[in-house]
């Protein structure tokens, strides 16, 4: 009888202990994107708003740029933001959730890059859509080297032609970085990660006007 209520206990509980550890990963991880977002905040502040201009890192760092053939057709990975922003306060923890490490998406090399040459770099695993192309000139839909309006403006009218952009009215809509993530409603992913992505059900998300926050998605129910 004992034996019993402890198994019904357990079978209880343990949901209960899972859905707790990967809310409080997913507190853990809107906290580290709102101090990087905050660490862009402070980079402008010091740059006259303009954004860095580091295409050479796209290509300079381990792994060189796009290091793969499925989907996505650009590099949204992060490591030139943790080289840049080091000195802005986002320190080499902030780059990994901490659901992200042992996860298959965390550890993908669409997801996994190094943030700098050093021989113990820091694992970068979040994505910045607005820094994935080493393009000359700079595309309307990439941030590099431009003020914090003018990559705005180009943004809006990118979204003119581009439905992936979403309605950009501001800077409250404009995303900077972002959880990986694998839609399963796109044929070129690779079908070990369709429909995964860092938090199953949605991402979690940092906004150029510094707020965060987990968007749900139902492409992406997978961790």
């Amino acid at each position: 009888m004992v034996i019993a209520v402890i198994a019904i206990l357990a079978a209880l509980l343990l949901p209960a202990l899972g859905q707790a550890k990967q809310k409080g990963q997913r507190t853990v991880c809107l906290s580290n994107l709102k101090q990087i977002g905050l660490a862009f905040t402070v980079y402008l502040n010091d740059t006259g708003g303009r954004f860095a201009d580091r295409r050479d890192l796209k290509s300079s760092l381990p792994g060189g740029y796009h290091p793969w053939s499925s989907w996505p057709p650009s590099d949204p990975r992060g490591g030139w933001a943790a080289v840049v922003l080091k000195d802005s306060g986002a320190s080499d923890a902030l780059w990994s959730c901490p659901a992200s490490s042992n996860s298959v998406v965390g550890n993908a090399v669409q997801s996994l890059q190094s943030g700098s040459t050093n021989s113990n770099p820091p694992a970068v695993r979040y994505w910045l859509w607005r820094f994935d192309r080493p393009d000359e000139p700079v595309s309307l839909s990439d941030f590099w080297g431009k003020t914090e309006a003018q990559a705005v403006s180009d943004l809006i009218v990118a979204s003119a032609t581009d439905a992936t952009i979403g309605m950009i009215n501001g800077a409250s809509d404009v995303e900077l970085a972002v959880d990986s993530y694998f839609p399963n409603t796109i044929p070129s992913v690779a079908p070990e990660l369709k429909g995964r992505t860092i938090h199953a059900g949605g991402r979690s998300r940092v906004y150029l006007d510094d707020h965060v926050q987990f968007i749900k998605d139902p492409r992406t129910p997978l961790p």
